[in-house]
C-alpha cells in the first residue's frame, strides 16, 4: 500500500503510517530498529531495494532522506516536504517512508526525521554515497547508535580512509570493511590449523579498492609483520599470501566467487568466497549495534604505514634523485601528493642524509611497527 503526501508534515506522515497498518490488518508495530538512509535521487532506488531485502532479516522502519536541489532562487526560499508512505508488500517486512526535502528544510533534516523514529528502538544511519567525513558530527548521525558509510563510493577512497581514522567515533563502520569479513574469517581459520610464525604478508587487489587497504591494515595490526600491498586487475580482492616459518599460506581468488586455500604440506582446498551484494552487507551490519573495536584498531593503524610498491607514490620514491635534483622536480617526485603549492627547495646539507631519502622497504621498522 502506497500513500503520497505533498507539502506535508511529520504529524501527517505518522497518521498515514497508522492508517496504512490498519488497512492491511497489522495495527501492531513489530519492528526492531529505524534505518535512516541519506542519499540522492540517483542512488535512492538501489539503496531502498537493498534495505527492503535486509528487512526480511531485520524488520525495520526505513526512512529515506532525499535532499532535492531547487532550480531557481525563488524555489530555494520555499520550504516543502513531500513524502511517500509504503506499508505491507511494498515495504518488505517493515515500513518505508521516502522523504523529499525542498528549500531550507533540507538543511534541517534531523527535525523532520526525529518525530518519525520508532520509540525505544535503536537508530542506524546509512550513507550509500557522499557520506560526511565525520558521521558522528552530522546532525542525522548524532541521532544514531550506528553510522554506516561506504568508502568505495568516494572519489579518493584511500585518502578518505585516512580522514575517517582521524574522526572515528565508536559506532562508525564502513561497508568496505564488511566486504572483507569472509576473508578475515578464512585467514584466521587457516592460521588456526597450523602452528607457524608469520614473517610477511602480501595483499593483492584492484586499485582504488579500500577493502584491500583495510585488510592489509588489519593483518599488519594483528600480526605485527610487514604487509605489502600489490595491484591486480581484480575483481576486488584477489589474493593474500603469507610467508611463514613452515612455508607459504595462500588464499587466491581470481574469479570473484571461488577461492583456493593453499597451505604448505596440505592439499589445496576450494572455498566459496563470492562477492556479496549490498543487501547482504547491510544485513550483516544490522546484526550488531555495538562499536566495532576491531575495525577501529585496523583503521587507526594508518594507510601510510603500509608498503605499496606497485603504487605511483612508491614508484616515485624509488626514483628519487639526489636532493639538488629533487628540489627542481617538486613534491610529486618524492611520492607526495602535488597539492599545487610551490615545491620547497632542499638545502645542500640534506643531500648527505640518506635516511631522509630512502624509504623503509616495508613501511615498518625493527619490531614491525611503523617508522615515523
Amino acid at each position: 500500500m502506497k500513500t503520497d503526501l505533498t507539502d506535508t508534515t511529520a504529524s501527517k506522515i505518522n497518521k498515514a503510517l497508522v492508517k496504512g497498518r490498519r488497512a492491511i490488518g497489522t495495527p501492531a508495530v513489530g519492528m526492531v530498529l529505524t534505518l535512516v538512509i541519506v542519499t540522492d535521487e540517483e542512488n535512492a532506488y538501489d539503496a531502498l531495494k537493498a534495505a527492503n531485502d535486509a528487512s526480511r532479516e531485520h524488520p525495520s522502519r526505513t526512512l529515506v532522506v532525499i535532499k532535492r536541489v531547487s532550480r531557481s532562487p525563488r524555489d530555494r526560499t520555499q520550504s516543502r516536504l513531500d513524502a511517500e508512505v509504503r506499508v505491507g508488500a511494498d515495504a518488505g517486512t517493515g515500513e518505508t517512508v521516502v522523504l523529499r526535502l525542498y528549500g531550507e528544510v533540507a538543511d534541517h533534516a534531523q527535525s523532520v526525521v526525529l518525530p518519525l523514529l520508532l520509540p525505544d528502538a535503536p537508530v542506524v544511519v546509512w550513507w550509500p554515497v557522499d557520506a560526511p567525513i565525520d558521521p558522528a558530527g552530522d546532525p542525522l548521525g548524532a541521532l544514531a547508535q550506528r553510522r554506516v558509510t561506504d568508502t568505495y563510493s568516494s572519489e579518493q577512497p584511500v585518502r578518505e580512509l585516512t580522514a575517517r581514522a582521524g574522526t572515528y567515533t565508536p559506532g562508525d563502520t564502513d561497508l568496505s570493511w564488511t566486504r572483507i569479513t569472509p576473508w578475515r574469517s578464512m585467514l584466521a581459520a587457516a592460521l588456526d590449523q597450523v602452528s607457524v610464525e608469520v614473517k610477511a604478508v602480501e595483499v593483492e587487489g584492484e586499485e582504488f579498492n579500500p577493502s584491500c587497504e583495510l585488510l592489509a591494515m588489519w593483518l599488519a595490526d594483528r600480526l605485527d609483520v610487514p604487509v605489502r600491498r600489490s595491484l591486480s586487475s581484480g575483481p576486488g580482492l584477489t589474493a593474500v599470501r603469507m610467508e611463514t616459518s613452515n612455508g607459504p599460506i595462500t588464499l587466491d581468488r581470481a574469479d570473484g566467487s571461488l577461492a583456493t586455500l593453499s597451505i604448505d604440506g596440505q592439499p589445496d582446498r576450494a572455498v566459496a568466497l563470492k562477492r556479496r551484494d549490498t543487501a547482504e552487507l547491510i544485513a550483516e551490519e544490522l546484526r550488531r549495534l555495538d562499536p566495532d573495536d576491531t575495525y577501529a584498531s585496523a583503521l587507526r593503524f594508518g594507510v601510510h604505514r603500509l608498503n605499496v610498491p606497485d603504487g605511483p607514490a612508491d614508484v616515485a620514491e624509488e626514483q628519487v634523485a639526489p636532493a639538488a635534483e629533487a628540489s627542481s622536480e617538486g613534491p610529486s617526485a618524492k611520492g607526495e601528493p602535488d597539492d599545487g603549492e610551490a615545491p620547497a627547495q632542499a638545502p645542500a646539507p640534506e643531500a648527505a642524509e640518506p635516511p631522509a631519502l630512502k624509504p623503509v622497504p616495508s613501511g615498518l621498522a625493527g619490531n614491525g611497527r611503523a617508522a615515523k
